[in-house]
């Protein structure tokens, strides 16, 4: 068992995990009132890869990746649709299902959902009025933020930059314009309420999560993960109100990720736009989407565009090959074995997945240059464990050889489609390889055809 060091954001520090009691690990998924976007998928990437390395190396882990599937932008956003709020929420909340299992990384060990937590919300927020860290006012509940001595201690925020964000219409009810909303009165157009002993409404976001992690991993628990766009005000709530009601610590490590920019690079005419995950997975497949969000340290930020994800399309092809020449089986030497320690001590220095993949196309290089070398023996079988931990495993099971006459064919007249500009077709042509097996992708020398991951 390696020790493993991450950065918390709460500190500056890089923090040692706990070797002994569970690894509880919760990060803020999505408020599902659309299909998520390349963004959303950061996260979920980074903690499910983080869980399995933890897991691979011993330690007891469960992770938890909420839902928020009650939230004002899913009422909007239903109204715009014409359909009910609870309708939308379960048509996106399949749709993030679906998304995110493409991505072929299996499930989190818990994905709490809001709904079916607010007899849990409603009792935390019960305490917090009873120990005078809430109050009552027009329907609402507001957390008062002064009652609680260490509000800002994870954002370092100065008092006079901490806006709330809740809107005019809050802001008549509270007592300070610090605080903020936990319980939230049913309004005029709202089609979906919960009863409390405050009347019907629901909850605000910050408790949803505050309650659902204490529900899936007691607290304190290990990791509070996210994106760094959620520090404040809703990590920063989720402290307060969490510590402010059991009068104990909630989370023992804070760690972020960075965002996605997509303003770098503008995406050509002939791939549109796939911001959205579902678009993406289409156009580039799981391998490539999984090797773009890993080719960046989790906590800076990562353009997107065109570029990077041809770029981790070429190192996915790159590594594909090696493992169809130097097949899993024999035993890794010497050299072979030191890079695949390296690799997982990259992963253990607060999870730098950039590092760890330098360790593999490192490998991969030496033993090209050097393929008689006892030392490098089994390096496909140290490669293909190496890229399991990052979400790559499929790359050691892709099989040999390329695509037969059949799908050459169809490339064929694809490529005569698009020069014709008959893009229905075009498309059709993709989504027959697509059946076959195969997953076509264009760039500056042409179309190819990769084996989908």
């Amino acid at each position: 068992m390696r020790e493993v060091r991450i950065r918390d954001t709460m500190s500056g520090d890089l923090l040692t995990l706990p070797t002994e009691g569970e690894i509880g690990i919760y990060a803020c998924g999505p408020t599902v009132y659309s299909r998520i976007h390349i963004g959303n998928a950061r996260p979920f990437v980074v903690f499910s890869l983080l869980a399995r390395f933890l897991k691979s190396e011993g330690y007891p882990t469960k992770l938890a990746i909420n839902v928020t599937d009650i939230n004002d932008k899913i009422y909007s956003a239903a109204i715009e649709r014409g359909i009910p709020s609870g309708e939308l929420a379960a048509e996106m909340t399949a749709a993030y299902f679906e998304d995110t299992g493409g991505l072929g990384l299996g499930r989190p060990d818990a994905e709490p959902l809001a709904t079916e937590t607010v007899g849990p919300i409603v009792a935390l927020i019960e305490t917090l009025v009873e120990e005078g860290h809430a109050y009552e006012s027009g329907g609402d509940v507001y957390f008062s933020v002064r009652s609680f001595e260490g509000y800002g201690k994870l954002s370092h925020r100065p008092t006079e930059e901490m806006e709330q964000g809740e809107g005019d219409d809050a802001g008549s009810l509270k007592r300070d314009p610090l605080d903020f909303a936990l319980w939230k009165a049913r309004k005029e157009g709202e089609d979906t309420s919960w009863d409390s002993p405050w009347g019907p409404g629901r909850p605000g976001w910050h408790i949803e999560c505050s309650a659902m992690a204490e529900a899936e991993l007691g607290q304190p628990f290990t990791i509070h993960g996210g994106g760094s766009d959620l520090v404040f005000p809703h990590h920063e709530n989720e402290i307060a109100q969490s510590e402010a009601a059991r009068d104990r610590q909630f989370a023992k490590v804070w760690m972020h990720n960075g965002m996605i920019e997509t303003g770098s690079e503008k995406m050509s005419k002939s791939v549109g736009n796939i911001f959205q995950l579902s678009e993406a997975l289409d156009a580039y497949g799981a391998e490539t989407v999984v090797a773009y969000l890993v080719s960046g340290h989790y906590r800076q930020p990562l353009a997107f565009g065109e570029g990077p994800l041809e770029q981790a399309a070429a190192g996915n092809e790159r590594l594909r090959n090696f493992l169809r020449e130097n097949p899993s089986g024999e035993q890794p030497g010497q050299e072979a074995a030191a890079a695949a320690d390296r690799f997982r001590d990259a992963l253990a220095d607060d999870f730098n997945t950039p590092r760890a993949m330098r360790e593999a196309f490192d490998l991969v290089r030496a033993a090209n240059q050097s393929p008689d070398d006892p030392g490098l023996a089994g390096s496909g079988t140290a490669l293909a464990g190496m890229l399991d931990l990052v979400g790559l495993g499929s790359l050691a099971e892709s099989g040999e050889g390329g695509p037969d006459a059949a799908a050459l064919e169809l490339l064929d007249a694809r490529n005569a489609a698009r020069e014709s500009k008959d893009w229905a077709r075009a498309d059709e042509i993709r989504d027959q390889l697509a059946e076959l097996g195969w997953e076509v992708r264009d760039g500056a020398e042409g179309a190819r055809l990769v084996p989908r991951g």
